[in-house]
């Protein structure tokens, strides 16, 4: 039989979840009232996004007491529901504040915080969905803006600026590029000190590309010390985004040195450190963190299909870079396996189905369809079929539009097969 339960004790359990509620309120009016917007990473996406709609009708209301920074503070929660969603409506939404800013500013201060909501909506876009051209506007919309006379906001102002100068240095390809921005980066965490996460972030993270590129080891230890840092400082109950993005950072590290120098160790080592990153939160939680890591864990072999097809769902039809990134990793995996076992009529499949996703999809989902039909073409010919023909050509495209979209990670992979074709 069941065990009985009292009716006291349930009406116990209703009221401690009525205090749970009422607790959990209290943080987010105490948390609302803050400039630290770091408690958000405790919330899931649609909590999120229900704070940013709720921050935009405040802003609108004729009692709002600050309307300004209620628009400004909804920007941030739409930029933050964008970039763990991939909603590119959130964004064109921050685009929306990000206007209405501009409109109603008053003095150099207020017109300053406008510039810099428009252009890290900008960077963001850039982050999800590409195209330099988003880099450049917000460069010039930084350009624009007066030197506010709040120390804060001028340190901001200088952090945005760095990170942006960042992402066009990786996109030049140059070494001198790349330090001239970790620099800029230098000193802009010096104006900010510890507080601002995201310079923190971005500055481990061109470290570590500039250190893997030169053979730098003096910049991959400052790159190891920075995200350890960030590591340790980044509890797993108040900042577990945080903490994962670290963690993933030090992974993509270590598996980069791993497959340099052949070190069996080190990559056991980026293993472990993608599958604490993933243990930090529900993929529910942060879609797009979550989709980041297993595209980045994809060439272990022992994670399953079936994690990759997880991570496509989340990321497919809104023209995401990860999305692309991730549709590409999980073809090359469907692929090698249906290759491993002489499954010439599974290749077929596979085939069939890339043809059909070409039609109408998003350019940088086209490039990444163009190189899984170049590594099935391939495979095919490896298990006796005919030469591939075209595929310089087909190759030659995917890496085209992947650089004029800016995602060098994409045309470098497309390079590599050209490159094997050539030899």
């Amino acid at each position: 039989m069941g065990r009985t339960v009292r009716p006291e004790a349930g009406l116990r359990g209703v009221q401690r979840m009525f205090e749970f509620g009422r607790d959990l309120r209290k943080l987010f009016a105490h948390a609302r009232e803050s400039e630290d917007l770091g408690w958000v990473e405790l919330i899931g996406v649609d909590l999120l996004a229900a704070e940013a709609r709720r921050e935009s009708i405040d802003a609108g209301r004729v009692s709002c007491a600050r309307p300004f920074e209620t628009e400004s503070r909804a920007a941030a929660l739409w930029r933050e529901h964008a970039r763990r969603s991939g909603a590119v409506d959130s964004l064109d939404r921050a685009d929306c504040c990000a206007d209405s800013l501009a409109r109603v500013a008053q003095g150099d201060d207020q017109a300053t915080r406008a510039a810099l909501d428009r252009a890290q909506a900008l960077m963001l876009r850039f982050d999800l969905c590409g195209e330099p051209a988003n880099l450049d506007r917000a460069l010039t919309t930084l350009d624009a803006a007066v030197r506010p006379r709040r120390s804060r906001l001028a340190a901001d102002l200088y952090a945005t600026h760095a990170r942006l100068k960042a992402r066009k240095a990786r996109l030049s390809g140059d070494p001198g590029a790349l330090l001239d921005a970790a620099a800029l980066m230098d000193a802009a965490q010096h104006g900010s000190g510890a507080a601002d996460v995201e310079l923190r972030l971005d500055r481990a993270s061109l470290a570590l590309e500039a250190g893997v590129i030169k053979r730098d080891a003096r910049l991959l230890d400052q790159a190891g010390r920075d995200l350890g840092a960030l590591v340790e400082a980044a509890s797993p109950d108040h900042r577990p985004l945080t903490r994962a993005r670290a963690l993933a950072l030090c992974g993509a590290g270590l598996s980069a040195l791993a497959a340099i120098a052949g070190h069996t160790e080190a990559q056991a080592q980026g293993r472990i450190m993608f599958d604490a990153a993933a243990d930090q939160f529900t993929p529910d939680h942060s879609p797009l963190d979550w989709a980041v890591i297993q595209m980045l864990r994809a060439g272990d072999e022992a994670m399953p299909l079936m994690v990759l097809n997880q991570a496509e769902a989340l990321t497919q039809g809104r023209g995401l870079i990860v999305g692309a990134l991730v549709r590409e990793r999980r073809m090359v995996r469907e692929i090698a396996l249906a290759e491993a076992v002489c499954d010439l009529a599974g290749l077929e499949m596979l085939e069939a189905r890339l043809h059909n996703r070409l039609v109408g999809a998003a350019p940088l989902d086209w490039a990444a369809d163009q190189i899984g039909l170049a590594e099935l073409a391939l495979a095919r010919h490896r298990l006796g079929g005919a030469a591939p023909r075209n595929l310089n050509l087909i190759l030659n495209e995917a890496v085209l539009t992947a650089r004029e979209l800016g995602v060098p990670v994409l045309a470098e992979r497309a390079g590599t097969l050209l490159w094997t074709l050539e030899l």
